[in-house]
């Protein structure tokens, strides 16, 4: 028999072994150690059949687009936020809350969101994703002069829209790259990057020449405009398979429960700088123009950021890559803001951190596909992104509460140095928790992990 013939045979042996796994998985709810491996050899048998390209980059340039809107609208919420704090409407850390409940989604909706992809699959959910972005959007303009109606339009229906597509960006690309899955989720990434970068301009002209609520309604019919055939484009490559809601057994794994505090620490800070860039320039009597440029600046250094660290993912390792962006978002926080009293500094601080939190979220779908197995990825990163909850939700009206405390921005910068020393110490907490997960998986510091 031939070396191609044993191969073929040996997949189908373990395609069987597989689908044999996943009924017991779907009918218990749990997996035994035997599951485990049949999972990671799935997940060979899968990663070895990928093309590494062809239509994989449609689908790739379709979630960079998606991406683009979800991601791009969410960074922005610091310009809105200080036009309406500007116009009364309500405080900081109030309209931080708005903002942050449309990020919070994506943790409380992961898991049910991983089964919604497996009912519907990718495309029809990332449609579903984009319309209830833009509706969220366009209902947003109706409710500029309502907090209450805010949390609904722009917290809550947008927060659905941005859930479901961002799950289906995080687990799509895994099923058409191998070999540059990181870099492949860099570009998805970088696309929300880039989104930020330009929509922050964008949100600032309109908010200067149409106000609040027409600024919401056209970005909301832009995003309909351009994200529905971008969402369109998005299909699975092959039938996601069925799996637990919920995989417990992954806890049993240090590397995976470690991984998953990590996660929900890390994101504490992440929007605290875009979220409070434009009200710290105005604290430094800058215009809102610059503050403005500051998130776009902010945006675009996350893009870079996102680009490197996935090919960062490919050359060195995606643990090593997320280690090293934990560290520089911490060091930027502890060491280069608080001492940011002019702009040459600020700019300085918004471009480090920038690419350091963009790796973050370019870096872990990697990680976890690479670690636990792409054949369950979309439930291993349901579940990690449950955990993110805590930190979407309260990680930057605490940096609001604790700026109110500290006598709010009318004190000047040194009011801000409480909330940005916070949001440095949990970042630094998530640095050393990866760095604990590096060096339980192989002590040798130079090995790509």
């Amino acid at each position: 028999m031939s070396t191609s013939t044993i191969t073929h045979t040996t997949a189908i042996e373990l395609q069987s072994s597989g689908t044999a796994l996943e009924e017991r998985q779907t009918r218990h709810g749990h997996s035994t150690a035997a599951d485990q491996d049949e999972v990671i050899q799935a997940s060979l048998i899968a990663d070895s059949q990928v093309p590494d390209g062809g239509y994989g980059w449609v689908v790739i340039f379709g979630c960079a687009v998606v991406t683009w809107w979800f991601v791009g609208t969410s960074y922005c919420w610091g310009v809105t936020q200080a036009a309406l704090v500007q116009r009364g409407l309500s405080s900081p850390s109030t309209l931080s809350f708005v903002g942050s409940l449309t990020t919070a989604c994506i943790s409380f909706l992961a898991v049910l969101n991983a089964r919604v992809i497996r009912k519907l699959g990718s495309r029809i959910t990332a449609l579903l994703g984009v319309f209830l972005l833009g509706l969220g959007e366009i209902l947003s303009g109706f409710a500029t002069e309502n907090i209450g109606g805010l949390f609904m339009t722009a917290g809550v229906i947008t927060g659905i829209g941005t859930s479901l597509c961002f799950m289906v960006v995080s687990v799509t690309p895994a099923q058409y790259f191998k070999k540059k899955r990181g870099v492949a989720n860099g570009i998805v990434y970088a696309g929300g990057g880039l989104g930020g970068a330009v929509i922050s301009f964008i949100m600032n002209s309109l908010l200067t020449e149409l106000g609040p609520a027409w600024a919401f309604r056209v970005i909301g019919l832009i995003t309909l405009g351009t994200g529905l055939p971008a969402a369109y484009l998005i299909k699975e490559r092959t039938t996601i398979r069925p799996s637990a809601f919920i995989e417990w057994r992954l806890f049993r794994d240090v590397r995976f429960a470690v991984l998953f505090a990590a996660g929900a620490v890390a994101t504490f800070p992440l929007f605290v700088p875009p979220f409070f860039l434009p009200l710290y320039a105005n604290s430094l009597k800058l215009s809102s123009s610059i503050g403005a440029g500051l998130v776009a600046a902010f945006n675009f250094s996350s893009a870079v950021g996102r680009l490197i660290c996935g090919f960062g993912s490919d050359s060195v390792g995606p643990l090593n890559t997320l280690f090293v962006s934990l560290l520089l978002s911490a060091v930027s926080m502890l060491v280069l803001w608080p001492v940011s009293e002019s702009l040459g500094p600020l700019v300085a601080f918004v471009v480090i951190n920038g690419m350091a939190n963009g790796g973050f979220f370019a870096t872990m779908p990697t990680v976890i596909g690479n670690v636990f197995g792409s054949a369950r990825v979309s439930v291993a990163m349901g579940m990690i992104v449950t955990g993110w909850a805590g930190g979407y939700l309260l990680g930057a009206p605490i940096a609001g509460y604790i700026l109110s405390a500290s006598g709010g921005q009318q004190k000047g910068i040194d009011a801000y140095h409480p909330a940005i020393f916070y949001a440095g110490s949990m970042a630094l907490g998530a640095t050393s928790l990866v760095g604990f997960v590096r060096l339980k998986t192989d002590r040798h510091l130079l090995k790509k992990l």
